[in-house]
């Protein structure tokens, strides 16, 4: 059995379960300050001036671990990155102090629009030196280190000639930046194209991985038997994530793991259950191995 390596402990996040933070469900974590590992929130919801999210969200930061996670910078987009945007997230970074930052391998604009999705890239030589250049960037810019997360994908572009798997570790070895091993996302994919999600595991540099995300997907099943799963983050973990997260931890050991529920966003208790399952498919692939 390998030693573990999950590489969170210089993020600043517990190795425990934490979940996206809702505004639904201020009220009840302020009164009963349940036990939670950490929360994340969507950087691009705080990046205007003041207002009761950032009024509670300064209370939960006392409280608790927290991560951004950020959905519009468009790492892989084909031109720079936009500086204002860049500068709302430094703002927001200095502000808050999160324990980690992280981002998308995707793109989400082209010239001054913005698009409401995270689109994949093709895995050229050019896209890589590209998504090299802007992890740099927002690195150099925010004086930290970030993580990259695996997308879900639908479609695989014909000029793909790098491994989705080897993309993100030349990227992470050029940049010194860390991976977000998203779980879900893994699932998604592997349905889709037709791969083992073992597989790609076996494949990632996952002494990159510095966090781990768990959703619920959707699954349906086209007019010509193929099916089609969609990450659509309103449901629970399904069993395929789970198993594979389990896999996950006995290869890397036990790492910050988080639950994101965005969509039909549940009842405090249903998210918080979903958070102590993590911590308890943890604690069990935990067992036995090095410390």
């Amino acid at each position: 059995m390998p030693s573990p390596s999950c590489q969170g402990s210089w993020s600043g996040l517990p190795n425990r379960a934490g979940v996206g933070l809702k505004a639904e469900h201020f009220d009840e974590i302020l009164d009963r300050e349940p036990d939670i590992g950490f929360f994340e929130v969507h950087a691009e919801n705080y990046m205007g001036a003041g207002g009761a999210p950032h009024a509670a969200l300064r209370e939960i930061r006392d409280r608790y671990p927290l991560s951004l996670h950020g959905v519009g910078l468009s790492i892989g987009g084909p031109g720079r990155l936009d500086e204002d945007h860049l500068a709302r997230l430094a703002r927001l970074v200095d502000l808050y102090q999160p324990e980690m930052f992280s981002e998308h391998l995707a793109w989400s604009s082209h010239g001054d629009a913005y698009l409401n999705d995270l689109l994949p890239l093709p895995y050229t030589k050019a896209t890589l030196a590209r998504v090299i250049d802007h992890v740099d960037q927002v690195q150099e810019r925010l004086g930290r280190r970030m993580l990259l997360e695996n997308p879900a994908t639908v479609i695989v572009f014909p000029e793909s000639l790098i491994p989705e798997t080897e993309f993100l570790g030349e990227v992470a070895r050029a940049t010194g930046c860390g991976l977000l091993l998203d779980v879900n996302n893994v699932v998604v994919s592997a349905t889709n194209h037709g791969f083992r999600p073992e597989s790609y595991l076996a494949r990632l540099p996952v002494a990159h991985v510095a966090e781990i995300h768990l959703a619920g997907h959707a699954t349906e099943t086209l007019p010509t038997g193929a099916r089609l799963a969609i990450d659509t983050h309103d449901r629970p973990v399904g069993d395929g994530v789970w198993a594979l997260y389990f896999d996950t931890i006995r290869r890397i050991g036990p790492c910050p793991t988080l639950i994101e529920w965005d969509n039909d966003v549940p009842p405090w208790r249903v998210l918080a259950a979903e958070a102590a399952l993590a911590e308890a498919v943890m604690a069990r692939a935990s067992v036995g191995l090095a410390a």
